[in-house]
């Protein structure tokens, strides 16, 4: 067995669409990233490739290659579970936690959970999405940001 922990955090701006853990959320601000800056997939695709011992999604995805750029980070997920089964990893566990003061998750938690299960083909019992303020505490705080970290276990067959 093998685990693997991941973090991303990127600023929130006006005229971007909001994604996170693979579905849009409606809101007044989006995600600053080279991507579509969705924080839940990257701590997610970051701490499968962790696991493996096989870096992060900057090696693999660097935002200096033009195909990567306002990509949707769904299919960086793909990719990256196609790289855990093609080295005969299996994942076995999925637990994220998101740091917003706003929006709230919670409306929104299933249809992620359900979203990361079926792209990372495992049960959606599998999969767990939390989500806390920062207590307006630094950047999290202010609403300028958001952040996410993920633990991901894996088994190698």
């Amino acid at each position: 067995m093998r685990a693997g922990i991941g973090y991303d955090i990127h600023r929130l701006v006006e005229e971007r669409k909001l994604f996170l853990g693979g579905i849009e959320i409606p809101y007044i601000k989006g995600l600053l990233g080279y991507s579509d800056g969705d924080v839940v997939l990257h701590a997610i695709s970051d701490a499968i490739l962790g696991g493996m011992g096989m870096g992060d999604i900057g090696v693999h995805f660097p935002n200096t290659d033009p195909q990567y750029k306002d990509v949707s980070s769904l299919e960086i997920l793909k990719k990256v579970a196609a790289i855990a089964a093609s080295k005969k990893f299996v994942i076995n566990n999925v637990d994220t936690v998101v740091l917003a003061e706003e929006p709230k998750i919670y409306p929104f938690r299933q249809k992620m959970v359900d979203i990361i299960s079926d792209t990372l083909g495992i049960k959606k019992d599998r999969v767990n999405i939390k989500a806390t303020t920062n207590e307006g505490v630094g950047s999290l705080g202010k609403g300028e940001a958001i952040a996410a970290y993920a633990v991901v276990t894996l088994e190698e067959k």
